[in-house]
């Protein structure tokens, strides 16, 4: 009991370390360039400590159920020796963590309202909703895509330098063209998909299929999923854009 204790307490200690460069540019902004005294003071303390029990609670989650379920799934694709089946998984799981991830829920809904309020859809909860569903489905399948060549890549052995170069040149050559209005969201889509839940799973699905493949090594291969799953959404959502 203890021991779980000081574990426990060590988690918590780690997760405020990890907070403390962001109070502390808050806190010396607040203080010595705005002047001003923090508004309800009680209630942030709560709330920061609220944040690091969270933030705590949630990296334990992370060792304990997420990375090793990831690896464990991956190793088992794989033992199977199933292409098709290995890259159907890539994409399921691409795909569901995706739809699943509150950031991309969240930036969805603000987006289809920013577009109904500029007319550049119908003002109206089903057009709006439609619209917010259409954008998530878009972000959804360019990350189970971004998996499947990912996952492929590792396979293969193929350099990831090519593909993110080549990736970001396509980037900027469709943001010239892209509407200038689904530009932004195209952008911040890349990184709302790189959240709480796509992230544990993919990386441990690319270390976990890494460290099965005979000749790969999990630190130079089993990474570089995150950057796929980051780079497609903002190809995807600007063809989105043009087509919608």
């Amino acid at each position: 009991m203890n021991k779980a204790l000081r574990g426990f307490a060590k988690l918590l200690i780690g997760a405020f370390r990890d907070l403390l460069p962001i109070i502390a540019v808050i806190s010396f902004f607040q203080i010595v360039i705005i002047q001003q005294p923090f508004p309800n003071l009680g209630g942030i303390i709560t709330g920061l400590i609220c944040v690091v029990l969270g933030l705590a609670l949630f990296i334990q989650g992370l060792e304990m159920g997420l990375f090793p379920l990831g690896e464990a799934m991956a190793q088992a694709m794989t033992r199977k020796g199933s292409l098709v089946g290995l890259l159907s998984f890539a994409f399921v799981l691409g795909f569901g963590t995706t739809v699943a991830e509150p950031a991309l829920i969240a930036i969805a809904d603000e987006a289809a309202e920013i577009a109904g309020q500029a007319g550049a859809i119908a003002n109206n909860i089903e057009a709006k909703a439609d619209y917010a569903f259409g954008l998530r489905m878009t972000v959804a399948l360019s990350v189970g895509a971004a998996l499947v060549l990912g996952v492929f890549r590792i396979l293969v052995g193929w350099p990831i330098q090519y593909f993110i170069i080549g990736g970001y040149i396509l980037v900027t050559v469709m943001t010239i063209f892209a509407p200038p209005e689904i530009v932004g969201i195209a952008y911040d889509s890349g990184g709302v998909t790189t959240s709480t839940i796509t992230v544990p799973l993919v990386t441990a699905l690319g270390v976990g299929l890494a460290s099965t493949i005979s000749g790969r090594n999990p630190l130079f291969d089993g990474f570089g999923l995150i950057a796929f799953a980051s780079l497609t959404p903002m190809i995807f959502v600007m063809v989105f854009g043009m087509l919608a």
